[in-house]
């Protein structure tokens, strides 16, 4: 099955073309699932789906048996919410601005209470619809960013009704270093947020972002929370990826050229040819998401075709002397991500990580789901 994006540009008018791969998001789902046995797997599909579009993702992961969702902010789940309807769970990990609690409990989604004052607030939202509305707890086991430091969690113990109108589904936390399987924080944290559980009303507990469902049973408790690892980008840096490549970036040929020796190319003349060159630009840069610091390739029928000059808004100028003469023209298509360059490996050049790389990519490309594989029944 092939389907497109009703708001991005045509093929014909992109100049360059995403291709998304939602079976092997399906698959990935199912790979994680393996390592997790009996324990559940949501799927975080904040930042649009980590750029690759959340209702695209998210209604395939409910095909392969997902029914929980997280995402950073509530207008994200709003949009989740119209797009996958009523049945899903769908959690706010940046819980509630205020102002927002009767939207957010109007659309049956969930809070990720972060503090004393989002649950003293969602607290006041339950007085007002007359009902117990369900949340979850973030604790902060030690990574200092959002959730509940001990002296809150010890504070609303002692509080008398501190979650009366409230119904605690899950009580999560978040690993500062999972992705460093041998790094202290990990073991440390684990120990604070079983301590911080046995404060709080009983519920089910998650702690395993993607890298930390590697790290064993241990960090599994009821619930894993993958998100990266679902688009392919590898949980264990350093170690083969398990997880299969999820997206593929081609971009056309805008104008080919014959260059002398000795000429300087591209912005601030970075580089200078030594012998006669051809070069092509293509039409892709900065302004669709592209690293200006990741000095990579572009690849034609497995032929590396390297960058030459500086990364520009809208253009990259490609070496491609290792080509055939006149076998590339305008509107030809090159492979920037795909089978010979990872997004792990683009992030490596530019000095990051995939998760960077693929939440920048940019609304100006033609995008295709294809999903070939199917579902799990």
């Amino acid at each position: 099955m092939t389907r497109q994006r009703s708001n991005a540009p045509s093929s014909a008018l992109a100049g360059a073309i995403l291709t998304i791969d939602l079976g092997a998001i399906r698959e990935n789902y199912r790979i994680l699932r393996s390592k997790l046995g009996d324990v559940a797997a949501a799927g975080v599909v904040k930042a649009d789906g980590y750029g690759l579009g959340a209702a695209e993702v998210a209604s395939a992961l409910v095909a392969e048996g997902c029914t929980i969702f997280f995402v950073a902010q509530l207008s994200e789940a709003l949009a989740l919410r119209t797009a996958l309807g009523r049945g899903p769970e769908i959690h706010v990990l940046n819980g509630v601005p205020p102002g927002g609690e009767d939207a957010c409990a109007a659309a049956e989604v969930i809070p990720v209470l972060n503090s004393i004052e989002q649950v003293e607030a969602w607290r006041g939202a339950a007085k007002r619809a007359k009902r117990k509305l369900p949340a979850t707890l973030q604790v902060d086991s030690g990574m200092a960013r959002l959730g509940m430091p001990p002296a809150e969690v010890e504070h609303l113990a002692a509080e008398p009704g501190a979650f009366d109108g409230i119904d605690v589904r899950l009580v999560m936390s978040h690993l500062a270093c999972a992705d460093e399987p041998q790094h202290p924080a990990n073991e440390a944290q684990l120990t604070a947020f079983e301590s911080l559980l046995q404060k709080l009303p009983a519920a089910q507990a998650s702690l395993a972002n993607s890298s930390g469902i590697f790290l064993g049973a241990a960090y599994h408790f009821d619930l894993a929370r993958p998100g990266a690892a679902l688009y392919g980008v590898n949980p264990m840096p350093g170690k083969p990826n398990p997880m299969r490549d999820a997206v593929s970036l081609s971009a056309k040929i805008v104008q080919t050229r014959e260059l002398p020796a000795y000429v300087g190319v591209g912005y601030g003349h970075a580089y200078h040819t030594v012998a006669p060159m051809r070069t092509a630009t293509i039409s892709l840069g900065y302004a669709d998401g592209w690293p200006r610091r990741a000095g990579a390739s572009a690849w034609r029928d497995g032929v590396e075709l390297p960058f030459v000059g500086r990364v520009s808004m809208d253009s990259i100028i490609l070496d491609v002397s290792a080509l055939p003469p006149g076998s590339l023209k305008a509107g030809d298509l090159v492979e920037l991500i795909g089978p010979d360059q990872t997004i792990d490996d683009i992030a490596g050049l530019a000095g990051t990580i995939g998760y960077e790389i693929l939440t920048a990519l940019g609304k100006r490309f033609h995008r295709v789901y294809i999903d070939e594989t199917p579902p799990v029944r």
